[in-house]
């Protein structure tokens, strides 16, 4: 007898599902009965760090990846990590076990009462097959949901009883060997038309999104930039970078905020924006959208993103294929090429404690150009940006939707992903501690992460949102007596606390060339990010 368990597994083979990041509970145990040998498990010891798990590994493949989780429980738990893969685009297929059906009626312990409910709307999808048989089919449907654009998580849960039960040849049959393609054009007369506007425009911008980074936009966005002789921003809090942040006519990531990003834009006057909404803001500073005299066309794959857009037009349509349309159509222009951004002033690297701006120059100097950063360190976010340049495709990620505990479970799904480029990741003190149990994950299953943990002892964000905000006298900013490095050491990571740029540069040397994760964890100035 071909049983639903089989069915399922013989779909995971099908879509390349053989990696299974997950944190079993009894509801799970009967999907992981027997299993098999040619498939991976990577445990969390936390839900949340399950699907931040498989959130980077899904952005760094660019397929959707499978996470596990116990039930009621467990979904909970992972809330936080699905509210962030959400945001960044992760086609994530989040299952999760459910009680017996026999039981669901009397909800018996663990009864997940309200299962297809309770990840909304944080989801594209939720659905609990009507029928043990159905689960193979409900499988393949999530798997294409969380695929086609705009790309996100689903869930489905799953009865713990159903996987024993025989499967349906004809339905199982049907969920195999399906595809799903995607990747619409633009329609062909908008573009026609904006390549107009383009070649009119006297100051031209193009804003820049992660979706550009996940569809392979750069090579496009490079080519209108230099033929039309535009000036590039990154869009605001954008989980990954969509141009190459050293490129001379790159200026920088906009502000999050309405007013200081509509001064930034000020002197354009057509303001393309690609793979990305219009605009991500945090926090509320009131302003106009635009400049003066400007206009503003966004491409997005996203309905949603273009209905919600506070001004301009939207053109639906992969924005990757929209920008290497308009870079062949649109005529070579004779303006002058934007004046460069100006660099960032030299950090001091001779001083002691280090800022963030000596630690990441030490970084832009030390770490190979493939290297992938993968960013949490929110109050020198920013920082980060100006002296530690993404100049590779998929060399960048950072949680968009602004939830700590993304950073390090991503590290170690990228690294997954594609272990041949170095993976770092980049935290706060505050921020490590939201997902600290990964560090076990790295350890146990040996995966070659660099973790740089910048120790401020405080939430340095909150303390600059207090001063933004006016207010005084917050409680729990301070965070005294953490030591991330003795924590990492339990958990079975080794860790170094570098004195100066010169233990930094070192450490981070022998951390890259190491065969399994290293903790390096930097004494900041004091009131730095």
């Amino acid at each position: 007898m071909v049983t639903v368990r089989d069915a399922a597994y013989e779909l995971f083979r099908s879509l390349g599902m053989t990696t299974v990041f997950g944190n079993p509970g009894s509801t799970e145990l009967a999907m992981l009965d027997r299993f098999p040998a040619d498939f991976r498990y990577l445990l969390g010891l936390q839900e949340a760090v399950v699907v931040g798990m498989a959130d980077g590994y899904a952005q760094a493949t660019g397929r959707p990846a499978l996470a596990n989780l116990h039930t009621t429980p467990g979904v909970g738990n992972a809330m936080g990590a699905i509210f962030n893969a959400r945001a960044n685009r992760s086609p994530v297929v989040i299952t999760a076990g459910q009680q017996t059906r026999a039981q669901i009626t009397g909800e018996a312990l663990l009864t997940n009462v309200d299962a297809t409910a309770l990840p909304k709307p944080l989801v594209k999808w939720s659905a609990e097959p009507a029928r043990a048989e159905d689960v193979p089919a409900v499988l393949a449907r999530a798997y294409h949901i969380a695929a086609a654009p705009p790309r996100g998580p689903v869930f489905v849960s799953l009865p713990m009883d159903d996987w024993a039960a025989e499967a349906d040849p004809r339905s199982t049959a049907g969920a195999l060997g399906r595809s799903v393609r995607s990747g619409a054009v633009p329609d062909p007369a908008a573009m026609r038309d904006l390549a107009g506007r383009l070649a009119r425009a006297t100051r031209p911008a193009l804003v820049v999104g992660g979706v550009l980074d996940a569809d392979g936009g750069w090579p496009a966005a490079v080519a209108l930039a230099e033929r039309a002789r535009m000036a590039v921003y990154g869009a605001p809090l954008e989980g990954r970078s969509g141009f190459p942040e050293d490129h001379p006519l790159y200026r920088g990531a906009l502000l999050p905020a309405m007013a200081p990003l509509s001064r930034q834009l000020e002197g354009h006057d057509l303001v393309l924006v690609a793979g990305a909404p219009v605009f991500r803001y945090y926090p509320h500073i009131p302003g106009s959208v635009l400049p003066d005299g400007a206009e503003l066309v966004q491409l997005t794959e996203d309905p949603d993103e273009a209905a919600r857009a506070l001004t301009g037009q939207a053109i639906l349509g992969n924005p990757a294929a929209a920008l290497r349309t308009l870079a062949e159509s649109v005529p070579v222009s004779d303006r002058p090429y934007p004046e460069p951004a100006m660099a960032p002033p030299a950090a001091d690297l001779a001083g002691t404690p280090l800022s963030p701006a000596a630690v990441y120059t030490v970084l832009a100097k030390v770490l190979p150009a493939e290297t992938v950063v993968v960013n949490e360190s929110p109050s020198s976010a920013s920082v980060l940006r100006q002296y530690l340049p993404t100049q590779r495709p998929g060399g960048y990620f950072f949680g968009a939707g602004g939830g700590l505990g993304f950073g390090l479970p991503a590290a170690i799904g990228v690294q997954l992903a594609d272990p041949t480029r170095p993976v770092v990741a980049v935290l706060g003190d505050g921020s490590i501690q939201y997902a600290i149990t990964a560090l076990w994950t790295a350890a146990t299953y040996r995966v070659p992460i660099t973790v740089v943990v910048m120790s401020n002892r405080e939430y340095g964000i909150l303390r600059w949102f207090a001063g933004a905000e006016h207010v005084t006298g917050v409680p729990g900013l301070e965070l005294p007596g953490l030591d991330s490095l003795r924590i990492a050491e339990a958990y079975g990571v080794p860790g170094v606390r570098p004195a100066s740029a010169g233990e930094l540069a070192e450490a981070v040397r022998d951390a890259v060339a190491a065969d399994g994760p290293r903790l390096i964890d930097v004494d900041l100035v004091l009131g730095a990010g």
